[in-house]
């Protein structure tokens, strides 16, 4: 059955104004709907389907958007901060509109892999402890990290609080004064990356998220850039 909803109501979503000022616009006979001008705001209209013009402008209706963003150091992983410029700043206004929000965190200083949605349920089932989604990460390190290791973190890390964490599985790189390694985990814990690699009196230098799920950052975007999903990417996403 296809999505019903009020005129105005679609119209204030794709962020064309409020709903007083879209109740406006319709009595003014700027919107058609089907090749008819309307002039009552409440009409019930199916988004997806009919043909919907404002001031002769196709409207393109969608009620979630997916993006992809290869996030920068120096940017905090939140909608509004009041001493930081956010993930959310980067984005045009085109998709401010739909009020979006990440989807999990990344620390400050981390870069790699943002999703930013307006889908709460998909973000829900993304962070929730209970999917055990995988998020896997670019690590270097200031020690030297050995085959030893992998088993440390397959048989789970005690973190400075106590906590013992789930099993992680560690492939090094290369192992050096400065080592290289992917690490992939089943949570997000607060700095939980740094601190299982404090467990082991080594110290994060560097940290990049290069996948979450069946989501994997597009090499192609530079610190600083995004892109929308592809329909396979959320299709994907949404059958973890």
């Amino acid at each position: 059955m296809s999505k019903v909803a009020r005129l105005d109501k679609v119209l204030s979503n794709m962020g064309y104004g409020s709903r007083k000022q879209i109740k406006k616009i319709v009595k003014e006979g700027n919107v058609e709907v089907n090749g008819e001008v309307i002039l009552k705001n409440d009409l019930k209209v199916k988004p997806y389907e009919d043909e919907i013009y404002l001031n002769g402008e196709k409207v393109i209706y969608r009620e979630f958007i997916y993006i992809m963003m290869n996030k920068p150091k120096g940017l905090v992983s939140s909608t509004d901060d009041p001493r930081d410029s956010t993930v959310i700043n980067l984005l045009s206004d085109e998709y401010l509109i739909f009020k979006p929000f990440p989807a999990g965190r990344l620390d400050k200083d981390t870069e790699g892999l943002m999703l930013i949605t307006n889908d709460g349920k998909l973000s829900h089932e993304l962070l929730s402890p209970k999917r055990g989604v995988e998020k896997t990460y670019y690590v270097e390190v200031d020690g030297v990290v050995e085959e030893e290791h992998k088993e440390r973190f397959k048989n789970r890390i005690e973190l400075d609080d106590g906590y013992l964490t789930l099993p992680a599985k560690l492939d090094i790189m290369n192992s050096d004064v400065i080592s290289k390694a992917y690490l992939t985990i089943k949570e997000g814990k607060y700095h939980q990356v740094k601190r299982m690699f404090e467990a082991l009196s080594m110290k994060v230098i560097y940290l990049k998220r290069v996948s979450m799920g069946t989501l994997r950052l597009d090499e192609s975007l530079n610190t600083g850039e995004y892109r929308e999903l592809t329909k396979e990417e959320v299709f994907s996403l949404k059958n973890i």
